[in-house]
């Protein structure tokens, strides 16, 4: 069988790249090319690294990079232990018989199932259509200092506090593919994994964040899943309060601004991937989240103080913040450099809030 190792190195002998070219072309560390030229999988923190890694030398190279992820694969399903369930034994001489009439009472029994399972799907349908016909309650919830974390329906309502009295939002779409609410200020959808701030008094602040977590294609009897926060002044203050964020004592000249503000409110940061990237983050001293991105690739954060980012190479990542209905775009690191930087509020010694970018040494 060919060996994708050997075929990563033939080709880039045959062009005449070294290692060190390779590396400073790519951003794939030496560590790792030589790793995939030798097929040594232990090196990897995991396949998806591997499989990441191995298709971006290969289109570098000018190679078929999914005919060699299945070389790599056929290698792996080669050497992995024969399961023992598939090695024949001898069967002693009663087992024929014994077979016969086991198979007997096995088509009897399988016969019963199905007759049974027909029976019961059949129920289960009569028992859901009437379910999702006769639902006529629609159910209210109250959004306090806790979340609220649901599975709502059209006609459901969201009582918000907010400044001049509690509001009323209502859901409306069919909750196929995409959740609709109707608040006094509009009427506004979300699609799967969407996170939003919204204003619903129309008094250019948020009350609420609305996340939406599960929602069903097909399905608008399922309802959606969704996740809801209250943004007012007082839980913006409690929230600084809770993650402490600092005072400026004096000018970080490392620091750069992305603007300020009289309060500090939850940001939004995106990520854009133009180029294969070993990219971390953790949002609000919560636990990290690594994977391995490449070209296209979206990730979207939600931070109420900081987000802190590790990029194998950083101007391979766009950033974009979005506070206040406001959106910034940042250019964060150079090409090929490695970086660790906060996204973070911080207070001034005259009360005001900034959200800077600030590198980490």
């Amino acid at each position: 069988m060919e060996s994708y190792g050997e075929l990563l190195r033939t080709a880039r002998e045959n062009k005449k790249l070294t290692l060190e070219t390779v590396e400073r072309e790519t951003s794939i560390s030496k560590e790792y090319l030589e790793a995939l030229e030798n097929e040594n999988a232990e090196v990897f923190h995991g396949e998806a690294y591997l499989t990441g890694f191995l298709r971006n030398y290969a289109e570098y190279l000018e190679l078929d990079s999914k005919r060699l992820i299945l070389l790599y694969r056929n290698r792996m399903l080669q050497e992995a232990p024969v399961p023992e369930g598939l090695i024949a034994k001898p069967k002693p001489s009663y087992v024929v018989p014994l077979i016969v009439i086991s198979s007997i009472v096995v088509v009897f029994a399988v016969a019963g199932i199905i007759v049974g399972n027909i029976l019961a799907k059949k129920n289960k349908e009569k028992q859901d259509k009437y379910a999702i016909s006769e639902k006529v309650q629609q159910k209210t919830y109250e959004l306090s200092d806790k979340p609220i974390n649901a599975r709502v329906y059209v006609g459901d309502q969201i009582v918000v506090p907010a400044k001049d009295g509690n509001v009323i939002i209502t859901v409306t779409s069919d909750t196929n593919s995409k959740l609709g609410v109707k608040t006094p200020v509009g009427e506004q959808f979300f699609e799967l994994s969407e996170t939003r701030e919204l204003d619903i008094d129309g008094d250019a602040t948020v009350d609420m964040v609305l996340d939406v977590w599960e929602i069903s294609a097909d399905d608008k009897s399922r309802g959606a899943e969704v996740y809801i926060v209250r943004k007012d002044e007082n839980a913006v203050a409690e929230i600084a309060d809770n993650t402490i964020i600092p005072t400026l004592q004096k000018a970080n000249a490392n620091q750069t601004m992305i603007f300020e503000d009289n309060r500090s409110y939850p940001f939004t940061l995106n990520a854009s991937f133009r180029k294969p990237c070993v990219f971390r983050y953790e949002v609000d001293r919560k636990n990290s989240v690594e994977n391995y991105y490449t070209n296209g690739d979206v990730v979207t954060m939600t931070a109420n103080n900081k987000v802190r980012l590790w990029l194998s190479n950083g101007n391979t990542v766009k950033f974009q913040v979005i506070a206040a209905t406001q959106t910034y775009e940042l250019e964060i690191a150079k090409a090929g450099e490695c970086v660790v930087e906060d996204i973070k509020w911080i207070r001034t010694d005259d009360g005001k809030y900034r959200l800077v970018v600030e590198p980490i040494d």
